[in-house]
């Protein structure tokens, strides 16, 4: 099932999309929902962000070859930062890079939605917990990250992070792969599932000292080296069964 969060007639709703057509519902996919008799195109909606996280958690090291492009030790346990909510952006609209930020990057990411409360939750029942998946593009400036103590703006700036186009309840993870490309022309391709550290690790790792709330989110990490992105460039970070990403990244004037 692909849930998705899109306006119509100034309305935002959630609604369940299948192909082309939305089913507009009452509710949201976290407290329950009842079907509206409607139908609508997807090509009549604005699609926005998924979903609004309580909390938004990231992982920063969790794949092989991106670790040793950044230069850093392979970590010996799962390690989770936190992104902001003012960075979010949805499938289709612009990355906004700042005139200041001059090395601005993507990485694609596999984006877990948790569907219930968890705490204290073993590996093996992590899985009963999530709501889905959708893809996300970790957009950061890496002179600021070089320069700045904290991540404060290198990866928080408005518009750094693109999220969507909908969460997938059901893909093959163990088959997915992350394909990025700039202007159509593939850059980044890498197995999804590659991880030091998967998903039921991390989340049950998570749970021993944090509440996981539904709507809560964890972006998976990335693998590989993107290039410095310029005034125009357009990314697509596809993964395998969920769709694809797309933003265009614009240059601010100074």
């Amino acid at each position: 099932m692909k849930w998705i969060r899109c306006i119509h007639d100034g309305q935002t709703f959630y609604g369940i999309l299948d192909d082309d057509r939305i089913t507009p519902v009452r509710g949201d996919p976290f407290n329950g929902h009842e079907r509206r008799n409607e139908s609508l195109r997807l090509a009549d909606v604005r699609i926005e962000v998924p979903v609004i996280p309580p909390t938004f958690y990231c992982v920063g090291l969790n794949y092989v070859q991106h670790i040793g492009a950044e230069g850093k030790n392979i970590p010996a346990q799962p390690d989770v930062g936190y992104r902001a909510n003012n960075a979010l952006l949805a499938h289709g609209q612009d990355v906004l890079m700042p005139a200041d930020a001059t090395r601005v990057q993507y990485e694609g990411e596999l984006v877990v939605v948790i569907g219930k409360r968890m705490k204290h939750v073993r590996p093996e029942d992590v899985r009963a917990g999530i709501l889905g998946y959708t893809i996300g593009n970790d957009v950061s400036a890496r002179d600021w990250q070089a320069s700045d103590r904290t991540f404060w703006r290198s990866k928080n700036t408005d518009t750094f992070k693109p999220m969507g186009p909908w969460i997938e309840t059901d893909p093959d993870l163990a088959r997915m792969e992350t394909v990025v490309s700039v202007n159509g022309r593939e850059s980044t391709r890498f197995g999804t599932g590659d991880m030091l550290f998967g998903v039921d690790t991390f989340i049950s790792t998570m749970s021993r000292y944090l509440t996981l709330q539904p709507g809560d989110i964890l972006w998976m990490g990335t693998d590989g080296h993107s290039p410095d992105l310029s005034d125009g460039d357009v990314v697509d970070v596809t993964l395998t069964g969920l769709g694809t990403l797309t933003n265009r990244f614009t240059r601010l004037p100074g």
